[in-house]
């Protein structure tokens, strides 16, 4: 039997008995009235995990192997993640710390990637402030009261780390199962957030995002200042709580040219790797469609730039500059081209990867320039890690 013991800093305590992650073993766990977050791990007892394929490329060593991994590899395309989640909403699924842990395991232990990425949504730091909204299926995050004026966005709530207490349990759970294999924390990027919240849903176009960014510079700084706030405190408690990495997903950000993404939006972007530096874990900044925005993206202060299939890895090292590492870059749709497709274009890219790094790459992380597509093959996925795994390394 394997315990789990949690201190407060309150005397009185009830205790529970819940299912940990390894679903059958039980842990005893000591919880104070109204609260339901652990005590924190210090980032002094984060795992050392220096020779992990993963970590070794992004922080410029020489990786034993090519690593891989797969944005939403946790997900849709899992029948058993399909079976999990039947009659689970998305947000009360993020928000079960042994729905977390099983989910972010299941890509690992079928695919055999070299990287867990923490399941959760971008959106659950703002759901966990206190802002009405809700995913729906089909759809996505849907606010039920837009920010649209300065007094919208005076009313914001703070983030308070207690209150993702319940993401911060997950990452635990996580880090006593995984082993060896590093763990990736994220959060949504100002810009992205601040577009669900003006929008009020996805939007194609971004108009009402935009006409506040242009005509109310003001209000738009504040407003991308108070989610900057929110994301570096959800990442906090992930990096408190154990993560060995942190990806800021910045996924509407390439609706913005070069000159509106440097003036209203870079600045926020770049407090949040800066005030995390110190955290001393990779930093991994990637926006879908940002093939032109890549320079500024690579100026923000991450250590990792996430490249999309749009732009080839010999032309992103020299948009982003040396001395970064780079990340990506396979197109999701590739996987339902037939075997002899995914094998060319892995081929090729491995390939331009390795002229990246006589370019001034600082390593490269195999991935996809997007997330897995629901009907994606599982196997399809399988096949293809073991295939990165294959290939030779440079020279």
């Amino acid at each position: 039997m394997r315990f789990r013991l949690m201190v407060w800093v309150r005397v009185s305590v009830v205790v529970w008995v819940t299912w940990s992650c390894g679903w059958g073993r039980w842990a005893v766990v000591l919880v104070s009235p109204g609260r339901h977050t652990m005590a924190g791990m210090s980032t002094s007892s984060r795992r050392r995990l220096s020779d992990a394929p993963f970590l070794a490329a992004a922080t410029g060593g020489v990786p034993s192997r090519r690593p891989v991994w797969f944005m939403r590899q946790a997900g849709r395309s899992l029948p058993e993640y399909r079976e999990l989640r039947a009659g689970v909403g998305m947000l009360e699924s993020c928000f079960d710390p042994e729905l977390v842990c099983e989910i972010t395991l299941q890509p690992i232990r079928r695919h055999g990637v070299d990287a867990a990425i923490l399941f959760s949504d971008i959106v659950v730091p703002l759901k966990a402030a206190g802002i009405d909204l809700d995913i729906v299926a089909g759809v996505g995050p849907v606010v039920a009261q837009p920010v649209r004026t300065v007094a919208d966005v005076r009313a914001l709530p703070r983030l308070r780390a207690e209150e993702v207490g319940a993401v911060a349990d997950g990452v635990r759970l996580l880090v006593k199962e995984l082993g060896d294999t590093p763990l990736i924390g994220f959060a949504g990027a100002p810009f992205t957030l601040a577009s669900y919240l003006v929008e009020g849903g996805p939007s194609r176009h971004h108009e009402r995002t935009k006409a506040m960014m242009l005509g109310d510079p003001e209000t738009w700084h504040a407003l991308l200042g108070a989610l900057t706030d929110i994301a570096i405190e959800f990442l906090r408690a992930q990096l408190a709580a154990g993560v060995d990495a942190i990806q800021l997903f910045d996924s509407w950000a390439g609706a913005l040219s070069l000159a509106q993404y440097r003036e209203y939006v870079l600045p926020h972007s770049e407090r949040v790797f800066a005030e995390l530096a110190d955290a001393g874990v990779p930093r991994i900044h990637f926006g879908v469609g940002t093939g032109e925005l890549l320079g500024a993206m690579g100026e923000a202060g991450a250590d990792v730039v996430g490249v999309d299939w749009r732009v080839p890895l010999t032309e992103a090292v020299r948009r982003v500059g040396p001395g970064k590492v780079l990340q990506g870059n396979l197109d999701p749709a590739t996987f339902f081209a037939g075997s002899e497709v995914v094998e060319r274009e892995v081929r090729r890219i491995a390939h331009e990867a390795d002229e990246a790094l006589a370019l001034g790459a600082r390593g490269h992380i195999f991935n996809l320039g997007h997330g897995v597509l629901p009907d994606t093959d599982p196997g399809v996925i399988t096949a293809t890690v073991e295939l990165i795994h294959s290939l030779p390394m440079p020279l």
